[in-house]
């Protein structure tokens, strides 16, 4: 990360509350950049807020769904710098409710590219997902997969990600987006995810639950190698010159969830705690992970993480977060 590229650059991010938006304004505040962040709801757990971050942004409150308020704030914060990360991301949610999920991720894409248009943004980072990718043979996933969602969730980052392409080859929208694995890392508070989930149940003396059959195989991404491949992806739009196109980041490993639950208990010294396994998963893609070539050669990236580097220290984070003594990570 170049601090020196983020110093005093006025920066938008949406979804600031979420995994990814919290540590990545933290990341941006520590390198004095002027941040403005879009809450919709305002979450006490938030890393975001835990770690002070907040006190440093400018916060707005409001929904990627309202197109006039993403404009105003463009406009009225002479915004140099989009990251959109906003989005419904729980797999079992979209199955749920399919509509709700459309209307935050597909047209809140459209309304925060729409508005970049207007107000002339000089580089927007569009946050979409392995899922748009949906179920291939062929793996590891490389950029030029075709993307083909086929249940609610990864049919709404299909959509997304094509929306963000659309915008640079119509218009000349200066735009990335990036496709990364299932983010984990402290400050995750969707505790029916397998890695916060797990080290939950651990703390409390329960066994872990598996919601699916627990050989759905995954890519897993330590949260702190997402944050700077996002910051180096924006940085690097100009000199590289790769407006428009999309990038895989991905440590390259690929894990089924039984076999993660495992790793997480044994670095936890509770390997007696067995999952127990509800097999309750249903429209969700069996095998996926993905290639970061494209990252490593165009961009020189490289994770710095192992899986087991990432998980030591998102053990330590919730250690400290149920024993109350705060994180400031």
């Amino acid at each position: 990360m170049s601090k020196k590229f983020w110093l005093r650059r006025n920066i938008f991010v949406t979804g600031g509350t979420g995994l990814l938006g919290s540590w990545l304004v933290k990341e941006l505040v520590e390198a004095d950049a002027n941040v403005v962040v879009l809450i919709r709801d305002w979450v006490p757990q938030s890393n975001l807020i835990l770690s002070g971050a907040i006190d440093k942004c400018v916060v707005v409150r409001g929904e990627v769904e309202d197109y006039f308020l993403l404009e105003r704030v463009l406009n009225e914060y002479e915004i140099d710098t989009v990251f959109h990360l906003a989005a419904q991301t729980i797999v079992g949610t979209a199955n749920r409710n399919p509509v709700s999920t459309f209307e935050s991720n597909i047209k809140g894409t459209w309304n925060i590219m729409e508005a970049c248009r207007r107000t002339e943004v000089k580089r927007v980072i569009v946050a979409s997902s392995d899922k748009a990718y949906g179920e291939h043979k062929n793996l590891p996933y490389s950029e030029a997969t075709p993307l083909k969602g086929r249940h609610p969730y990864d049919v709404s980052k299909s959509c997304a990600d094509l929306i963000a392409q659309m915008y640079y080859h119509t218009y000349g929208l200066p735009v990335c987006v990036t496709r990364c694995g299932n983010f984990y890392g402290g400050g995750d508070l969707n505790f029916n995810r397998i890695v916060p989930g797990t080290i939950r149940s651990v703390l409390n003396n329960e066994r872990p639950v598996i919601r699916s059959d627990g050989k759905y195989v995954r890519d897993y991404f330590y949260i702190k190698d997402g944050v700077a491949a996002y910051l180096l992806l924006a940085e690097k739009m100009l000199s590289c010159r790769v407006q428009g196109e999309a990038f895989n980041f991905s440590n390259e490993n690929q894990i089924s969830v039984n076999a993660l639950a495992r790793k997480i208990t044994t670095l936890m010294g509770r390997t007696d705690l067995k999952p127990r396994i509800l097999n309750q998963a249903r429209n969700e893609i069996r095998h996926q992970y993905l290639s970061a070539k494209k990252a490593k050669e165009r961009l020189s990236w490289k994770p710095v993480y192992s899986l087991e580097q990432g998980l030591e220290e998102t053990i330590e984070w919730y250690r400290q977060y149920f024993s109350g003594r705060g994180t400031g990570q």
